[in-house]
């Protein structure tokens, strides 16, 4: 797969995974909302792992320089 993630995308995608990761062992979230955004931070870190987000394919779209 192609990239198309550059490297502010990714460490932003990152630290939000962590914040989510972080928010949910402290306590703050619970329930269906910590379900939902435990799968947006699963996403997040997979996606900036990989450097490839897949909602940007359609579109053309890509954050990477040239």
């Amino acid at each position: 797969m192609i990239q198309n993630m550059g490297t502010v995308d990714r460490a932003l995608r990152g630290i939000g995974a962590l914040a989510i990761a972080g928010l949910y062992f402290a306590g703050i979230l619970s329930g269906t909302i910590a379900i939902a955004l435990g799968v947006v931070g699963i996403i997040f870190l997979a996606t900036s792992l990989v450097g490839t987000c897949p909602a940007y394919l359609p579109f053309k779209l890509s954050t990477k320089g040239k």
